[in-house]
């Protein structure tokens, strides 16, 4: 493992902003330079500077003119969950100091270390605790730990860091190079701390923005809340339901988050109004069921009361029928607390039953009786179905027997009645017909009114003649049409007496 990649993870384990001396294990007799004071020599060295340059000359191998190979990026690598804004972020161009220090500066026989620039050497420190190439390579291995650190910083960007604290990082990084103890690609260095601002700013422009997008979210949804709240309380019903949701609706409202103070707050106002509204509402609606539900406990009270004084009576139909009402009157009283109504309707059905069982019983009873009465009715029209006809005056004694039995039997069921009559009816109107033949048969009178009307032909058609006889042809007609008017009368007659 590299020095620097040992760098880079201890920074990443503890958080270190800045690498201290002691983890970079150099000897502490490195002493960099503080920035330039008035009183330093360092004023000095601008007019020093080409001795120095000619003693470098002389005193140390030229520095080789063909540049060594290019050293190995500084890259490091990006999360995979990079936020949007710094999605594509540029890798790393600037190159390691550590890997080629005389690229970056030199040291001279006194241990002064200095840094290339393009306006020419700056120096930066001196190294008096070892040799001049482990100097220059220490001061070459503090770049690189800023280096890390830029590059740090740039990851925990990527990774979802703060872009503000990352911004203030890096100004400060920036702020501290022209004065730092360190010899690499300073302006590379001063870019890359550059380009690492651009994409913070961005990166915090992003994080603005997604703030933004958030509270607009949160704002809508707490809107529609309070819109759905103010629908509860104006308009719902459904009590226990409503109740339920604005509980919902509260433990929704304390998870959002992100909307500013005043619109809160006014929210909120809202949203309390419309519960307010809404638990008004609610005691008022209970209020008046609390008013309904005593008027109808009264008033079921007293239907109990009537039902229970009714279960004793014997008049089967007419209790029957007020049982019928008072039950449709129950419907109508509404409802009392369950409890009070439970009891009160336990009551009322008791004694409801208690009257049908009884009148159940007596029903059953009766209707056996019934029963029994419609077989005893069966055998008397057996009886009755089997009269002789013949003679007539027996056959009306028998069934003017019959009939008197038949009405000693009393009632039969319902559905036997109509069959029952209809057997009995049709034996009376044979007996009748029977009788009525038999009087025909007998009835001297008949007899009687054929001669009269024999004589009363006989009589017409004599004066027919005599008015003939006489010319008088209208007098004769008239009395022919009259002579005809009673035989047809005398032939009606005489075939009744036929029939006998």
């Amino acid at each position: 493992m590299s020095e620097q990649q040992a760098w880079s993870g201890t920074l990443s384990e503890t958080g270190a902003a800045e690498p201290s001396a002691a983890a970079t294990n150099e000897p502490e007799a490195a002493t960099p330079d503080a920035p330039p004071a008035p009183e330093q020599p360092e004023q000095a060295a601008p007019q020093e500077q080409p001795a120095a340059q000619q003693e470098q000359g002389q005193q140390r191998p030229p520095r080789p003119a063909p540049p060594k190979p290019r050293p190995k990026r500084h890259v490091v690598p990006a999360p995979a969950t990079a936020p949007e804004a710094i999605a594509t972020l540029p890798p790393c161009t600037v190159p390691t100091a550590s890997e080629d220090p005389h690229r970056w500066g030199r040291v001279d026989a006194d241990g002064n270390i200095f840094l290339f620039t393009p306006d020419g050497e700056r120096r930066v420190g001196s190294w008096q605790a070892g040799s001049p190439e482990e100097g220059l390579a220490h001061f070459a291995r503090r770049f690189d730990d800023i280096l890390t650190e830029v590059e740090l910083l740039f990851a925990r960007l990527v990774a979802g860091g703060d872009p503000r604290s990352t911004m203030s990082s890096a100004r400060s990084i920036k702020e501290g190079l022209h004065g730092a103890s360190v010899i690499g690609d300073m302006d590379g260095l001063a870019a890359r701390i550059d380009e690492l601002i651009a994409y913070a700013d961005k990166a915090a422009g992003a994080a603005r923005s997604a703030r933004d997008a958030q509270r607009a979210e949160a704002t809508a949804r707490k809107e529609a809340l309070v819109a759905e709240a103010e629908a509860l309380a104006a308009e719902s019903t459904q009590w226990k339901q409503a109740g339920d949701r604005f509980k919902a609706i509260l433990e929704e409202w304390r998870t959002i988050r992100g909307v500013d103070r005043k619109t809160d707050e006014v929210l909120w106002r809202r949203f309390s109004k419309a519960r307010e509204a809404f638990n008004r509402r609610r005691g008022s609606h209970f209020a008046e069921l609390d008013r309904q539900r005593a008027a109808a406990k009264a008033r079921k009270e007293e239907l109990a009361a009537e039902a229970e004084a009714l279960a004793d009576s014997e008049d089967w139909s007419g209790t029957a029928a007020r049982f019928r009402e008072l039950m449709t009157e129950w419907k109508a009283a509404g409802r009392a607390h369950k409890e009070a109504d439970d009891a009160l309707w336990q009551r009322f059905r008791t004694a409801q039953d208690t009257f049908f069982q009884r009148r159940a019983a007596v029903f059953a009873e009766r209707d056996a009786e019934y029963r029994a009465n419609a077989e005893k009715k069966r055998a008397l029209l057996d009886e009755a179905e089997k009269i002789d006809l013949s003679d007539p005056d027996a056959a009306r004694a028998a069934l003017r027997s019959i009939q008197e039995r038949w009405e000693e039997i009393g009632k039969v069921p319902r559905e036997d009645i109509r069959p029952l009559d209809a057997r009995l009816r049709a034996v009376e109107e044979k007996v009748r017909e029977a009788v009525e033949r038999q009087w025909r048969r007998t009835d001297p009178e008949a007899e009687a009114r054929v001669a009269q009307f024999r004589d009363r032909v006989a009589q017409f058609e004599a004066q027919a003649a005599k008015a003939e006889a006489a010319g008088d042809k209208r007098r004769a007609e008239q009395a022919r049409a009259q002579a005809e008017q009673w035989r047809e009368w005398l032939r009606t007659a005489e075939a009744a007496i036929q029939e006998r």
